[in-house]
C-alpha cells in the first residue's frame, strides 16, 4: 500500500492502485449490456463466462426456431431433399403479423430450402410446413420439442409453438439464458444448421413448384462483427429483442444469448446486437 506525502498526493504504490482497480473492476464484466436475461459461455466446453439472472424462464421468440431445426435435422432417416407441400394452414396461422418467407400453400420446396425459410428471414410459415410434415402434425411436433429438450437436460424450458409466437399466450413457450446456450451448443455442433445460420444471403430460382425467394439472414452481427458465426434472432411483444449468438477468434468460439435486450416494445434489433458485441468483446479480450 501507498502513503500520503505533502500535497495529498499518494505515493507510487498507491497511485498504481487508483489506476488499475477500475481496469480491473471493467475487466470483470462486458460493460453497457442492458439485457436483464443474459449468459456468455464457452461454447467448447459449456463454461459460465458471465451472467446475469441465466436460470429465470423467459419467453425467446423465434429463438425458438433453433429447436424446430434440431428436431427436423435429427429426425430418424432424414432426407434433406424431401419435398415438402406448404399447408393451407400458414394463411391463418401468419395472419396476426408473425414473421414470414413468403411461401404460398401448395407450393412444393425440400427440407434444405425450408431450413433456409425459417431460420434466415424466421419465416414462421416454413416452421408450421416443417412441423406439420415431421411432426407428423402441430401437435406431434411440439411433443417432439419438449421430448427433445427433456433429452438435453433443459429442465426449464417448455415449448407450446414452433415458432415462438405468442400461442396461446405470450409466456407459454419459455426458457433461459442457460437452457439456450446449451440448446445453442448441441445445434452448432450439426453441420447442416451450423451452415445454415452461417449463410448471409439465400438466392433461391423460381420454377413450377414455387416462387423466387431472396432470403436475407437477420442475424445483425453476421458480416459486422468479426468472427460470427450465427445463430438466431428472436421477437415477440413479451419477449423483447433476443439473440442467440456466437462467434469464433482463433481457437476458441464463444456462445451468449440475451433476452429483452431493449424493452418489450422495441422493434430494433440494435440493443441486442449492442448487447452481443459487447459480451463477445469482452470475452475474447479475457
Amino acid at each position: 500500500a501507498g502513503t500520503m506525502v505533502a500535497g495529498g498526493a499518494a505515493a507510487p504504490a498507491a497511485r498504481a492502485a487508483v489506476v488499475t482497480a477500475p481496469l480491473a473492476a471493467r475487466a470483470s464484466a462486458p460493460v453497457g449490456v442492458r439485457s436483464r436475461w443474459a449468459e456468455l459461455a464457452n461454447a467448447a466446453t459449456g463454461a459460465d463466462l458471465w451472467s446475469r439472472s441465466s436460470a429465470q424462464e423467459r419467453p425467446m421468440g423465434s429463438v425458438t426456431k433453433v429447436m424446430t431445426a434440431y428436431v427436423v435435422l435429427t429426425a430418424p432417416r432424414l432426407n434433406l431433399n424431401r419435398v415438402v407441400t406448404v399447408p393451407r394452414g400458414i394463411v391463418a396461422y401468419d395472419a396476426g403479423g408473425a414473421s414470414t418467407a413468403g411461401l404460398r400453400p401448395g407450393e412444393k420446396y425440400t427440407t434444405m430450402q425450408l431450413l433456409y425459410a425459417m431460420l434466415l428471414p424466421s419465416g414462421c410459415d416454413a416452421a408450421y410446413t416443417l412441423a406439420d410434415a415431421y411432426g407428423p402434425g402441430l401437435a406431434g411436433f411440439v411433443a417432439k420439442m419438449n421430448a427433445t429438450a427433456k433429452k438435453l437436460g433443459l429442465a426449464k424450458t417448455h415449448f407450446t409453438d414452433f415458432s415462438g409466437l405468442p400461442y396461446p399466450t405470450g409466456y407459454s413457450t419459455y426458457s433461459t439464458a442457460r437452457d439456450l446456450i446449451a440448446l445453442g451448443r448441441a445445434a452448432m455442433e450439426n453441420r447442416t444448421l451450423a451452415s445454415v445460420v452461417a449463410t448471409r444471403e439465400y438466392r433461391l430460382a423460381g420454377s413450377g413448384a414455387h416462387a423466387a425467394h431472396v432470403w436475407v439472414n437477420l442475424n445483425p452481427l453476421l458480416g459486422t462483427f468479426p468472427g460470427a458465426t450465427g445463430i438466431k434472432t428472436g421477437y415477440t411483444g413479451a419477449a423483447g429483442q433476443c439473440l442467440l449468438f456466437e462467434a469464433k477468434r482463433g481457437s476458441t468460439t464463444l456462445i451468449g444469448v440475451v433476452l429483452d435486450s431493449s424493452g418489450v416494445n422495441s422493434a430494433s434489433l440494435a440493443a441486442a446486437a449492442s448487447d452481443a458485441r459487447a459480451m463477445l468483446g469482452w470475452g475474447f479480450d479475457r
